[in-house]
């Protein structure tokens, strides 16, 4: 991400404010402001294009060997991006083992892989070591335990319909019955 030079002029004060608080002019407070929407924003557009393009992996990976070029292209680049291979990718990957290419790329995706799976291992042994033991044994569903002090969610209420939903007789009106013909003496010849 680049910020321009107005950019970086609202950010150096809005962190020297952060440092030695002090109040800030309105003018500052909205640049502030504009910039943090801009960020966000930013961010958001960053996340949906990295959607996007795990959305486009995914179909080159389903239309291999087909889209062999194309498909290595984007587990390249998706890999610069902190991609961790999937096992998806490592089963595709092996099947394409012939070319060159892709039994290089399979390398750097089992050496990722493995990196990635050490480093929740290691999270999750980090997280189990620093609960308390007594936190494992507690049972929270059982009346009076812990789960009775802290107070429930109430379910959403839902969200008041824009329309009101119609009813099946106004939807589907009643059908009339035919008018039967008139009886044969009624008839007048003409």
């Amino acid at each position: 991400m680049a910020f321009s030079a107005d950019e970086l002029r609202v950010l150096r004060r809005a962190l020297a404010n952060a440092l030695h608080p002090a109040p800030l002019p309105d003018e500052d407070v909205r640049n502030a402001l504009r910039l943090a929407r801009s960020v966000d924003e930013a961010v958001r557009e960053a996340g949906r294009l990295r959607a996007f393009l795990l959305d486009d992996l995914a179909r080159y990976r389903e239309a291999l060997p087909g889209s062999l070029a194309g498909y290595l292209d984007l587990l390249g680049d998706a890999l610069a991006d902190g991609y961790d291979p999937q096992a998806d990718d490592l089963a595709a990957l092996r099947t394409l083992r012939d070319h060159p290419a892709a039994d290089r790329l399979l390398t750097r995706c089992q050496i990722l892989a493995e990196r990635s799976v050490r480093a929740r291992l290691a999270r999750v042994s980090q997280a189990t070591a620093s609960a308390p033991a007594a936190s494992r044994a507690r049972l929270l569903a059982l009346p009076g335990g812990r789960a009775a002090e802290e107070p429930r969610p109430k379910p959403p209420t839902p969200a008041p319909a824009e329309r009101p939903v119609p009813k099946p007789s106004e939807v589907f009106p009643p059908r009339r019955r035919p008018v039967p013909p008139p009886p044969p003496e009624e008839r007048v010849a003409g």
